[in-house]
């Protein structure tokens, strides 16, 4: 039998809901693990009934910090202030920064069904090269991965 304690999902006896590994992945594996109260096995309770709605388009998405499906630039605070930019947006591309200048490119808008930045020209997320091995960021169809 399982107990909620605090942030905890805890037996009879004193073994908690686990994240194997501590790593936080899609499909990641759910095990039993003595209680240690790290964040892998911290839980948060929300009752179906008392679950907010999802922020509808032009609704603030409070936990990104992003206006759903609302076009905004992304501005260097560089000097120039300069405008992150992609030109055809084909997978794999990655953005660079260009003076403003009114295309498309320089749109992005953040999807609340993916919870990703996409540019408006090619609908794709951003996303990081080499399946996150990389330091390179690039536009991709859009995937549950944020390494």
């Amino acid at each position: 039998m399982f107990r909620y304690q605090g942030t905890a999902f805890i037996n009879d006896h004193g073994k908690a809901l686990n994240i194997d590994g501590n790593i936080d992945a899609e499909n990641r594996n759910i095990n039993i693990h003595n209680k240690h109260g790290k964040i892998n096995q911290q839980w948060d309770l929300v009752y179906v009934d008392q679950y907010p709605d999802e922020p509808t388009k032009g609704q603030l998405n409070k936990n990104f910090g992003f206006f759903v499906d609302r076009d905004f630039h992304i501005v260097s605070e560089l000097r120039s202030h300069r405008y992150l930019e992609v030109f055809n947006g084909n997978n794999g591309q990655q953005p660079s920064i260009k003076t403003a200048n009114g295309n498309k490119g320089q749109l992005w808008w953040f999807d609340q069904v993916s919870k990703t930045v996409k540019s408006r020209i090619s609908n794709r997320s951003f996303d990081i090269r080499s399946s996150g091995k990389s330091n390179l960021l690039q536009l991709y169809n859009t995937n549950s991965g944020w390494w």
